[in-house]
């Protein structure tokens, strides 16, 4: 294949990935309309989840927005019982976030209305290609996590 070839295929990939993602940030909203939380409570939420509790800072690395962002956010957050500020108990001066019942609720009723929409879209997608899907969204994420990290050690 030739090179020009190759970034033909790669601006596809690119271009194909771009319209996917908005399609699912904009149904993302709109199953959001629904639950008393924002996209970015969403996506801290999310981080909390995976990642267990966090420090200001550490959360607000993890979502890209300034610690003060990230300090409004996590205020909204706590006002609405979906998180709660607790003391390290190994270092009484770090505070952490901690995800409450009902903030794991919305999380998890959201994701689940997430993947009923995809399950839909991929109705009468063959399971094979599902699997290949799958497996190479796993390569690609995978990739993307190596040169993440390569290139933040350099």
């Amino acid at each position: 294949m030739s090179k020009s070839d190759q970034m033909t295929k790669v601006a596809d990939v690119e271009k194909e990935l771009r319209y996917i993602a908005g399609i699912i940030k904009q149904r993302g909203r709109v199953i959001l309309n629904h639950y008393p939380i924002t996209a970015p409570q969403f996506v801290a939420l999310q981080w909390l989840l995976e990642k267990g509790d966090m420090t200001i800072g550490e959360l607000s690395n993890h979502i890209h927005l300034a610690c003060s962002t990230t300090t409004d956010l996590v205020d909204r957050m706590e006002k609405n019982e979906l998180v709660e500020r607790i003391r390290d108990p190994k270092d009484r001066r770090v505070v952490r976030i901690q995800v409450l019942d009902k903030g794991k609720k919305i999380i998890h009723e959201v994701i689940e209305k997430r993947q009923q929409y995809l399950e839909e879209v991929l109705t009468d997608v063959p399971e094979e290609d599902v699997e290949t899907l799958n497996r190479l969204l796993r390569v690609l994420h995978t990739n993307m996590l190596a040169i993440d990290q390569a290139s933040e050690e350099e």
